[in-house]
């Protein structure tokens, strides 16, 4: 709450006067031979007033915040180990889920194709059912669509925020009880600030600190997932790009990362592949989604699809049909959950095949 005292200086303060409670009791001698504590600082310090701290407390217990901070039970290991990591963070859901065993960062643009979206959901839903769990910026684009996917498994998603919990608007508001009911939403902000640009590196950095791993599945080459990247390779994290078009220009920046030596993914499987996480093979005992395709034109069809997605006309020469022939069996399959149309009349697969 002292305007110019960030996580790394408050931890050394700690650290060289002996605790909090050593903090509160310090005069300005003591205060003023702590490292990086210049006159300014003390003078802060010693204005500083629990008054203020009770006022936080007592609003964030109106709307339902928690607040841990390192010495909890809940604290993420993870995080701790990266050394910049908050002395506070704010959350709603369960805190427990911050220590996950297998937790996976996926982050990309804003302003994401649909078909990046439509693979990040894809992949996170498939990832849930295998037990990893999701973290990311409740941000649009990306970060929405790994949430919803993940939402739709049955691991936990974590969203860290650029700003309080307690300053969002109702959209907002409604995003986070989603994600607070099968996971947890944290932010080291103070719960009435409002979102600022200088706010999302340091957000950045968290979702970086809490994963084993950071996936970017779509990014140009000035996106702010490129930070989280290499906050990530800065704390010996592993870093997982996507490739795409070169003509779009949508995955430059994860082209960059993988000329920089992050490793290249083109499937959800790769990711566990990669990363050495086992998977439950049996989607049916995790409630994962599958379809067991009719025989014939329906199982050629789905077969194609699983390998890749196809515009509507290589899908037609692949399985031997006419596209007056493919197009009703596709429209069917659609309303059904079963494979999405993007844009350009291009196909993916939306759910995993049972295997006879």
């Amino acid at each position: 709450m002292v305007r110019g005292i960030g996580p790394m200086l408050g931890r050394q303060m700690l650290a060289q006067l002996g605790g909090m409670q050593a903090l509160w009791a310090a005069d300005a001698a003591t205060l003023a031979r702590v490292d990086g504590l210049g006159p300014r600082l003390v003078d802060l310090l010693l204005s500083a007033s629990p008054d203020t701290a009770r006022q936080v407390i007592e609003q964030c217990e109106k709307l339902h915040i928690g607040i841990i901070c390192p010495q909890d039970a809940h604290w993420p290991i993870m995080l701790e180990e990266t050394g910049d990591a908050p002395l506070v963070l704010f959350t709603r859901g369960d805190a427990a889920c911050l220590s996950e065993p297998h937790m996976l960062a996926v982050v990309g643009a804003r302003r994401a194709s649909q078909e990046g979206r439509s693979l990040t959901r894809r992949w996170c839903r498939h990832l849930s059912e295998q037990g990893v769990a999701i973290v990311s910026g409740m941000a649009f684009g990306i970060d929405a669509a790994a949430h919803r996917g993940t939402l739709e498994g049955h691991a936990p998603t974590i969203a860290v925020l650029g700003c309080g919990l307690g300053s969002l608007n109702e959209d907002q508001q409604h995003q986070m009880a989603a994600i607070a009911a099968q996971g947890c939403v944290i932010s080291e902000f103070l719960p009435s600030l409002s979102a600022r640009p200088e706010h999302f590196p340091r957000r950045n950095r968290i979702i970086a600190g809490l994963a084993g791993a950071t996936l970017i599945m779509e990014a140009d080459i000035r996106s702010g997932s490129l930070i989280t990247a290499r906050q990530a390779a800065n704390y010996g994290r592993e870093v997982l790009a996507v490739p795409g078009s070169v003509l779009a220009g949508h995955h430059a920046g994860c082209h960059a990362l993988i000329r920089e030596g992050a490793a290249l993914v083109e499937s959800s499987a790769a990711v566990l592949l990669e990363m050495g996480w086992k998977t439950d093979a049996s989607n049916k005992k995790r409630g994962g989604k599958t379809y067991h395709p009719a025989p014939g034109r329906e199982e050629k069809i789905l077969a194609a699809l699983a390998d890749d997605i196809m515009h509507i006309d290589a899908l037609a020469e692949t399985c031997g049909l006419t596209v007056p022939e493919l197009s009703p069996i596709l429209l069917a399959l659609e309303l059904q959950g079963v494979v999405e149309r993007l844009p350009g009349s291009r196909y993916l697969l939306a759910v995993e095949l049972k295997k006879t």
